[in-house]
C-alpha cells in the first residue's frame, strides 16, 4: 500500500514492509537530525525492509520552508552535485526469526552536498518511482548567525509550581542584520520533537539593538507531562525493565510489557528517560546490532474500567514518529477492560507515553493518563528562521536545545 508523500513533511514510513526508520547525526543515538552547514557531521538514514528479497531503492532531497512545505527553489539552488541517489549499502539480517534487509546511506555524500541552510526532507522510493515513496525523513541544516539563551521554569503566569512549564529565551543578534524583526523572523519551539504542540508565530516581548527577548509569553507555556515509560528488549533471555515476560511463540518472540496504569498521584516521581527516543541494541550481538537484532511483537496494555468516549489514546514517542495514526492508536477491549496495542519492534531500548487526543483536537494531552508535573525533564528545541525581505526561502540561523 503506497501513500503519496504528504506535506507538510514529517518523518514517517508509507509501506507496510518498511520498519525502524532512523535519521541521526554520525553515530550519536540521541541527537536530533540537525547539522551545521560548515561542519563535518553527517546524517545517517537507515531502515529495514522485512524480507531477504532484492529491492532497488533511491532517494531525492527536497528543500522546505519553515513549516515543512516544499520551498520554491530549484534543486541547483540548494544542492551541489546530483539531486537523487541510489541506496547501495545494504545487508541481510543474520540468524533472526524475522528476515529483513538493513539499508543505510549518508548525507551529505560524495554525490550530494548542501548549499544553503533550512529544512530538508529526503524522500525514499522504489524502482525510480519518485511518486510512490516508501518513507521520508526530515532534517535541518543550520548556519548559525544568532545565538539563543533559554531557560525552563515551573512557576508560569497561569499557575505557581503545578503542572506546566514556561520557556523564556533571548536571541542575541551578534551584529546579524534583521531589518523587520516581526515579519522576517520565524521562531518555532518544539517539546520532545513533537509537532502536535509546537509553538509558532511568536513575537518578541522586548526588542533592543542586540537582543530580542521572549519572556513571560503565554504561548510558551507547555504541559509538563510526565517522564516517559521505558522498556528494554535488547535480550530475549532476560525480562529487563518494563517487561513482564518474553515468550517464544513459534516462529517469533513476543514481549509483554508490564501493565501501565492511569496516573492519579499528585506527586512527581523522577525517572530517567530519553524524552521519547529509542536506541537499537542487541545484547548478544557479535558485530552489528543493525543486522543481528531480531524483531519482537511487543504488547502494550493500559487497563481502564471503561474507554474514553470523547477521544482516543495514542502511543507517543519516536517509535511512532510522534504521529497520530492507525500505527499509534490503541484499541479498547471491553472483555478485558483494557486499552491495548501490539507493535513489531526491533531489539533495543524504547521510550513511550500514553497520549489522549480529544475528538477534533490536533494536540495531545499527556496529563489525562500520565499526569502532569512542572518538575518533568523535557527537551525543548528552539528553531530560528530568517527570510530577509525579497528572499525566497527560510534560512535556519539558530537551533538551541535545552533540558
Amino acid at each position: 500500500v503506497y501513500i503519496s508523500a504528504q506535506t507538510p513533511y514529517k518523518t514517517q514510513t508509507f509501506a507496510e514492509n518498511i520498519k525502524t526508520l532512523q535519521i541521526g547525526v554520525n553515530d550519536d543515538k540521541y541527537l536530533l537530525p540537525i547539522i551545521d552547514i560548515d561542519g563535518h557531521d553527517v546524517l545517517r538514514i537507515r531502515f529495514d525492509e522485512m524480507s531477504h528479497e532484492a529491492h532497488s531503492y533511491g532517494y531525492k532531497v527536497i528543500h522546505c520552508n519553515a513549516d515543512w512545505t516544499p520551498s520554491n527553489l530549484s534543486t541547483n539552488e540548494y544542492l551541489t552535485g546530483f539531486t537523487t541517489g541510489n541506496i547501495t549499502d545494504f545487508n541481510l539480517s543474520q540468524i533472526t526469526t524475522f528476515l529483513y534487509t538493513h539499508y543505510k546511506f549518508e548525507l551529505p555524500n560524495s554525490d550530494i552536498s548542501f548549499k544553503i541552510s533550512g529544512n530538508y526532507v529526503v524522500i525514499i522510493y522504489e524502482d525510480n518511482d519518485v511518486d510512490k515513496p516508501i518513507a521520508q525523513a526530515c532534517f535541518s541544516i543550520v548556519q548559525p548567525k544568532v545565538s539563543v539563551n533559554a531557560t525552563i521554569r515551573g512557576n508560569t503566569d497561569t499557575e505557581l509550581s503545578g503542572r506546566l512549564q514556561q520557556i523564556d529565551f533571548d536571541l542575541m543578534l551578534n551584529g546579524y542584520n534583521v531589518r523587520d524583526i516581526n515579519s522576517e523572523l520565524k521562531v518555532i519551539v518544539r517539546q520532545n520533537n513533537r509537532f502536535d504542540n509546537e509553538v509558532t508565530g511568536i513575537l518578541p516581548t522586548y526588542i533592543s539593538a542586540s537582543k530580542l527577548s521572549y519572556s513571560n509569553n503565554k504561548a510558551l507555556i507547555f504541559e509538563g507531562g510526565n517522564e516517559y515509560h521505558r522498556f528494554d528488549i535488547s535480550s530475549v533471555y532476560a525480562a529487563s525493565e518494563g517487561i513482564a515476560t518474553i515468550r517464544y511463540q513459534q516462529p517469533h518472540y513476543e514481549a509483554f510489557l508490564t501493565q501501565d496504569k492511569v496516573q492519579t498521584s499528585k506527586t512527581y516521581m523522577h525517572n530517567f528517560d530519553v524524552n521519547g527516543k529509542f536506541v537499537i541494541n542487541y545484547q548478544e550481538s557479535v558485530e552489528n546490532s543493525d543486522i543481528e537484532g531480531d524483531y519482537l511483537y511487543v504488547h502494550f496494555m493500559l487497563p481502564m474500567k471503561e474507554p474514553f468516549l470523547d477521544g482516543q489514546i495514542y502511543l507517543g514517542g519516536d517509535l511512532n514518529n510522534n504521529l497520530f495514526n492507525d500505527n499509534s492508536r490503541l484499541q479498547y477491549d471491553f472483555n478485558a477492560g483494557t486499552y491495548y496495542k501490539t507493535m513489531l519492534l526491533k531489539q533495543g531500548g524504547y521510550n513511550y507515553q500514553y497520549w489522549f487526543v480529544q475528538k477534533g483536537a490536533k494536540k495531545a494531552n499527556v496529563e489525562k493518563v500520565e499526569g502532569s508535573y512542572w518538575q518533568t525533564g523535557n527537551e525543548y528545541t528552539i528553531y530560528v528562521y530568517h527570510r530577509p525581505w525579497g528572499e525566497r526561502y527560510d534560512k535556519l540561523v539558530a537551533v538551541k536545545s535545552i533540558q
